[in-house]
């Protein structure tokens, strides 16, 4: 099932239909060879979820998913109930078409994460590499809002590290060490544990990235 989110409504303010064109253009441009987001396996994103020690009925959602390969592997595990988020309505068609009869068993919402309403709670909510494109304080609020009201368990994120770019895309990004990250999330969240690595683009670029696990206060 594919769920349209906020920023379909023709109420879009001109900056966040200027986001949703760039997305769209990318994902209907560029084969996953040609962006640097791209990785056959998402391993640290995977180590992270199974340190939640979770059953396989936890409810996890993908911030800003796209077409990455970790919904088909959270299937390949056999979890049951994976939302997958992304502004890009291509991003997402290009990964159900990829999953086949197995799209069928996850839900699918066309949505920028910071208009997004959700309509269940997340035992898990993973991010890698949507955080960082968040410039503004207003984005920034808003997204920590709706984890905070949402999230019921675990949060992990990956983003840009202080020694990471500062565009992406050709689109500005924020860098945050542990400490930056950690006081965005201090309210609502306490940190688990951190860890950097450099993740190596199709091109053969090194992008240096920051890993977060955050449990939700009781």
């Amino acid at each position: 099932m594919v769920t349209q989110g906020a920023e379909l409504s023709a109420d879009l303010c001109p900056m966040d239909k200027k986001l949703k064109y760039h997305w769209e253009h990318v994902y209907q441009t560029k084969s996953p060879a040609q962006v640097s987001w791209t990785q056959e396996k998402p391993a640290s994103s995977l180590d992270f979820i199974h340190s939640f020690n979770l059953s396989k009925e936890a409810s996890v959602i993908d911030v800003g998913g796209g077409d990455s390969k970790l919904v088909d592997y959270l299937l390949e595990e056999g979890f049951d109930h994976i939302t997958v988020l992304d502004i890009s309505a291509t991003a997402l068609e290009k990964a159900r078409l990829r999953l086949g009869e197995k799209a069928n068993k996850v839900n699918w919402v066309v949505s920028d994460i910071t208009d997004y309403i959700p309509d269940r709670p997340f035992d898990v909510w993973h991010d890698r590499a949507t955080f960082h494109f968040l410039t503004s304080t207003e984005q920034i609020t808003r997204y920590l809002e709706t984890a905070r009201k949402t999230v019921r368990g675990y949060l992990t994120i990956g983003t840009f590290s202080d020694q990471g770019p500062d565009k992406c895309s050709g689109l500005p990004v924020r860098q945050y060490s542990e400490e930056t990250l950690t006081s965005a999330l201090h309210s609502g969240f306490d940190k688990i544990r951190c860890i950097t690595e450099d993740h190596i683009t199709p091109f053969n670029s090194k992008q240096h990235f920051l890993f977060c696990s955050f449990k939700k206060h009781a």
